[in-house]
């Protein structure tokens, strides 16, 4: 990916090489200056040994707890858990695991605007998909960019019971597929803007189809946004970002009853 400015595989493995012999070093300065302790004595082969290991498990604490530190800044200056889990030697879903919510717990809002950097303030998502790998890409980014509860359903029917339904959160924004069973979001779409106590919730249609009909009809019927479902990751990131950024520009969040 352009502009990473983190390690190479080659050069990883050269700063493995340095920090392990920094880090035993340190580790047994430490060791060395606890067993020297003023009325105690040194110890034999084993204590030191202990010792040593017990040094070194608080070094691996504090490594942890710097990790987390530094996977703050690297949100903070707009790296995204794709960025952050290959420095780390991970992968997205395993830097998402690590540190999850990382960008809700950010001390600070990032300064500058990036494909990856969280909205200024958390919202709650509908998601009307039937197709799972979908689904779970279209979670994991719009997690990434702030959503704080996304709720998935895989058809009309099933998006008509929540939002219906008192007992469950009203969604901020409605990300929807048009193509799926039962009912589709053609006619989804239609029944939620011609609904007084549902029109006001922004939807976004996110589908395969550029057909120009699909398009028009879906505009036709008062959709917020329409964006093309892409075919790589960076593609969805960037399409996420139109759709968050499309709701925090212009959504109102309406008032609950």
């Amino acid at each position: 990916m352009p502009g990473k400015n983190y390690p190479s595989r080659t050069s990883s493995q050269e700063t493995a090489e340095v920090t392990d012999r920094a880090v035993d070093e340190l580790a047994r300065r430490i060791a060395g200056h606890l067993l020297r302790v003023p009325g105690q004595p040194e110890g034999d082969g084993t204590a030191q040994a202990l010792t040593l290991l017990h040094v070194l498990v608080q070094v691996q604490r504090s490594a942890e707890r710097l990790q987390r530190s530094a996977a703050e800044r690297a949100a903070h200056a707009g790296a995204g858990y794709p960025q952050i889990g290959e420095a780390c030697g991970l992968t997205r879903q395993g830097a998402r695991r690590r540190w999850p919510e990382l960008f809700h717990h950010s001390p600070e809002a990032p300064t500058e605007p990036s494909m990856t950097t969280a909205p200024a303030r958390a919202f709650d998502v509908l998601l009307v998909e039937d197709d799972i790998a979908d689904a779970m890409l279209i979670e994991e980014a719009l997690s990434e960019r702030g959503a704080r509860n996304l709720v998935q359903a895989t058809d009309g029917v099933a998006a008509l019971e929540h939002l219906r339904d008192p007992a469950k959160v009203r969604p901020d924004l409605i990300v929807l597929d048009l193509n799926m069973p039962r009912m589709n979001g053609r006619e989804l779409l239609r029944v939620l803007k011609t609904d007084e106590a549902l029109q006001t919730i922004p939807v976004v249609v996110l589908t395969t189809s550029s057909a120009p009909d699909d398009v028009t009809d879906a505009y036709s019927s008062h959709a917020n946004a329409y964006v093309t479902k892409p075919v790589n990751l960076q593609e969805f990131e960037q399409a996420v970002q139109s759709i968050d950024a499309f709701y925090l520009e212009t959504a109102t969040r309406p008032p609950h009853s």
